[in-house]
């Protein structure tokens, strides 16, 4: 069985540009958006990352689901953002 790649204690899944964070069957997940990257040697760095915290409930439209978002000029700063806001959302149940 594959691993799951974890940070902090959450699950991160990427797919294409987005990255998830958190596991869908908790209340708040955080969706990562990477906007725009730059080459820097054979490597793409995100400079502008969207961040989400979002609720996982189907039932609610997807716009509304939008609990906070932010923009962030690298993938580490929108990280430690996204770390903060899912323990402060999960912790609040």
């Amino acid at each position: 069985m594959a691993k799951t790649l974890e940070y902090k204690g959450h699950p991160l899944q990427r797919k294409d540009n987005i990255i998830y964070y958190g596991s869908f069957a908790d209340k708040y997940i955080i969706m990562m958006q990477i906007l725009d990257s730059k080459k820097q040697g054979d490597l793409d760095l995100a400079t502008k990352v969207s961040i989400q915290l979002q609720l996982t409930d189907p039932s609610i439209r997807s716009r509304d689901r939008i609990v906070k978002k932010s923009e962030k000029d690298s993938l580490y700063a929108a990280m430690d953002v996204a770390a903060v806001w899912l323990e402060r959302a999960l912790s609040s149940r």
